[in-house]
């Protein structure tokens, strides 16, 4: 059974209250991507166009739009504080709320009532190559699994720790300090956070129900129960989200993506964008100008692959994302477990920033051997049982090939998440880490609490649909976003974004110079980066 070395975890926590580390620690970086569908006051799918106060979506920094025009997706920079995070998303809520007339924003990760995919609009970004590229990946995605498995939201959290951190770091390691060997410590972090993922739908989940409607046309063999007139559950579920039913492609299972070292991790998605798809080769991909995809290799572009959490780098104009790793590194890492938060306006809490740090702060500190293709396996299947029976009190998941419930292992795995969060509180001069770790605590002990255990319970109690719940919150948080007072960005700030924007969007189209088939081609043939490029 794979434990936590307990000693050496103890003696990097005991390194790590240097005045040189809590002030690095200090410096950690967080950001979030919250998707959020737009809807009509009867809790239908909006069918306007991305509404044209909220600026460009090919070009706007804070808000765009993800696959459909309806879909929106909000945005913020990295910050050091997560209070200025969470006051810019109610900024960008607040605007958004007052610019999309009497529509309001779903609050549940599982889409509303949508009664044929053909009402789901895909998103628009102008007539830019890029914009068009943009428009045929997800024209791509609707042909490959279809758009109502698109509309579905979540909330990605971004986590970077500072340079003088990894300086540190590899110092306190032995380790000589480059962006290679952060880039290593990174998919240290990232091989861990796999292997105890499963706790974050456990915690977080919030879709153990959906519309009736989502399922139409699906072969599934789950054992859904019905509550209201046509929501389906399961009793245990935490996050149908992140089950197979929900944001995954199992044309995608065959591939055995490695977190083991930058250079294979690259080679392994490249491969999967050049790997011919015997079931996507049915679509277009530009022959005679009809583009119904990208290309018909397994996947169109990286972006496609679904993954709990990805390595990232921010990337220049028309670079692929590969290509930027292996230039400059993982920068950070992309969270992408988390359900929309129900009983949040803004689809997320502070309490759960303050867990996301201590979690991921523990998974670098704990020893992280390299993860071969038998635990790879295990730690899928173990995300597979929470998503979908997590709160079921005889489940069992398995450790090293060892059967263990899920409270028997938050015990231990608790004990190193309070350490971290003493570490935190240190560095911060505050106790919300402690505090963060201790509501988590309680969800173990009392699955009730959890945000999937309170959700079901609300509709039970009442026979009520999924989509009444959703309309009744959304009206609530409409009115409640509309007290927001602004704090970073007020709406004038945010008009001269939507300017900029627009601009910005007209000066990409007039200084294309290549007609589209010829620009999709030479983004293809373009040799990948190779290190030191």
């Amino acid at each position: 059974m794979l434990t936590v070395d307990s000693s050496r975890f103890e003696a990097r926590i005991a390194a790590l209250k240097s005045p040189e580390f809590l002030a690095a620690l200090k410096d950690i970086k967080r950001g979030v991507e919250r998707e959020a569908l737009r809807i009509n006051p009867n809790g239908t799918l909006a069918q306007t166009p991305h509404p044209k106060p909220l600026g460009s979506a090919l070009t706007h920094d804070s808000i765009t739009t993800d696959f459909s025009e309806s879909l929106l997706e909000f945005i913020t920079p990295p910050e050091n504080s997560a209070a200025k995070t969470i006051s810019q998303l109610k900024d960008i809520h607040k605007f958004v709320i007052d610019n999309i007339g009497e529509e309001q924003i779903w609050p549940l990760s599982m889409p509303c009532f949508i009664d044929d995919e053909a009402h789901i609009p895909i998103a628009y970004f102008g007539e830019s190559n890029v914009g068009k590229m943009k428009r045929v990946y997800r024209i791509g995605l609707k042909n490959r699994y279809g758009s109502m498995m698109q509309a579905i939201a979540g909330v990605h959290f971004n986590f970077s720790l500072p340079e003088t951190f990894w300086k540190l770091w590899a110092e306190l390691n032995g380790k000589e300090h480059s962006q290679e060997q952060t880039s290593a410590d990174y998919f240290g972090l990232i091989r861990n956070y796999r292997r105890l993922c499963w706790l974050i739908p456990y915690l977080y989940g919030a879709s153990p129900a959906l519309c009736g409607s989502f399922l139409k046309g699906k072969q599934h063999a789950l054992p859904f129960k019905k509550v209201g007139k046509g929501t389906v559950y399961m009793p245990y579920a935490t996050s149908l989200r992140m089950s197979d039913l929900g944001y995954t492609s199992a044309e995608q299972s065959s591939l055995k993506i490695c977190y083991n070292k930058l250079d294979n991790y690259v080679t392994l998605l490249r491969d999967a964008m050049n790997t011919p798809s015997s079931r996507f080769s049915q679509f277009a991909a530009g022959e005679e100008g009809n583009y119904q995809q990208l290309s018909r290799n397994i996947i169109q572009i990286e972006n496609e692959l679904y993954s709990p959490i990805r390595p990232k780098q921010p990337t220049k104009s028309m670079e692929k994302p590969t290509d930027a790793l292996v230039r400059r590194g993982i920068s950070y890492i992309e969270v992408r477990a988390l359900d929309v938060n129900p009983f949040s306006a803004i689809g997320i809490s502070q309490t759960q920033f303050d867990f996301l740090d201590v979690f991921l702060v523990a998974c670098l500190l704990m020893p992280s051997a390299e993860l071969d293709e038998a635990q790879l396996k295990e730690a899928k299947e173990n995300m597979n049982k929470v998503v979908l029976e997590g709160r079921n009190p005889d489940l069992l998941l398995q450790n090293g090939g060892e059967n263990i419930s899920l409270p028997n292992w938050c015990a231990s795995l608790f004990k190193s998440f309070e350490q971290a969060a003493e570490l935190l509180d240190l560095a911060n001069d505050t106790s919300r880490y402690t505090q963060a770790v201790n509501v988590e605590a309680e969800k173990v002990a009392d699955p009730a609490l959890t945000p999937s255990g309170k959700l079901l319970a609300t509709l039970l109690e009442s026979d009520k649909d999924n989509g009444v719940l959703g309309l009744e919150l959304a009206q609530a948080y409409q009115a409640e976003m509309k007290s927001f007072e602004y704090t970073d960005t007020d709406a004038a700030g945010f008009a001269a974004q939507a300017d900029v924007s627009f601009a910005a969007q007209k000066e990409i189209e007039a200084a294309d110079v290549k007609d589209f088939d010829t620009f999709i081609r030479d983004y293809f043939a373009e040799a990948p980066a190779k290190k030191n490029a």
